[in-house]
């Protein structure tokens, strides 16, 4: 009796990653907003990009997270219920994060 061979696959995501991206954009200005505020911007600059996906209160969860993140790897602040991008916040724009994989390949 034959099997078929499993195949083992991974969910990776070679996209770039909008929300962050815009999330990146909006905080590189060095103001500091509230998360409503900051969010109907990324909403806003997505809408013209035509990238939005999944309904608003899904991007606004999704968009929530990536903060989190940022803030988690010390590239944005949190100051109560208000958030600011730090001076390495470009650390997360996809196309550092690139460069960054194409180096990593290049050295092996």
């Amino acid at each position: 009796m034959a099997t078929t061979p499993t195949r083992k696959t991974r969910f990776s995501r070679r996209v770039p990653d909008h929300v962050t991206d815009e999330l990146v954009n909006v905080l590189t200005d060095g103001k500091t907003y509230d998360f409503n505020e900051l969010f109907g911007l990324v909403y806003e600059n997505l809408k013209l990009k035509n990238a939005v996906s999944g309904g608003e209160e899904m991007l606004r969860l999704r968009s929530y997270e990536k903060l989190q993140n940022l803030v988690g790897r010390g590239l944005a602040a949190k100051a109560g219920k208000t958030y600011r991008g730090l001076e390495s916040i470009r650390q997360a724009h996809s196309t550092a994060v690139a460069a960054r994989a194409a180096a990593a390949a290049a050295a092996r």
